[in-house]
């Protein structure tokens, strides 16, 4: 799994750095979001998941191999998934 956070999107709403402290922190001088691991084991991908669901401005893209949907639990938690969560804007 990889990650990236688009700063021109983040507002600093924290739900990231809520959901998955271990890999997001908040900058504490504008309160973006900061990335810990740009790439997690699978016993966080599933926070990451939720994580970048829960981004009110989509900010977070999680880019997944196939083969890491075999080794996670996903499946079992209802989550549908996309091999790119969010679409970046082009520019």
């Amino acid at each position: 799994m990889d990650i990236a956070i688009d700063h021109d999107k983040c507002m600093g709403a924290g739900q990231c750095a809520l959901i998955a402290p271990e890999v997001f922190d908040q900058d504490e001088t504008d309160g973006h979001a900061l990335l810990l691991v740009e790439h997690p084991g699978s016993e966080h991908h599933e926070a990451v998941r939720d994580a970048g669901y829960s981004c009110p401005l989509g900010a977070i893209t999680l880019h997944e191999n196939d083969d890491e949907h075999e080794n996670d639990d996903e499946n079992e938690h209802g989550h549908q998934h996309e091999d790119q969560h969010q679409h970046e804007a082009a520019g």
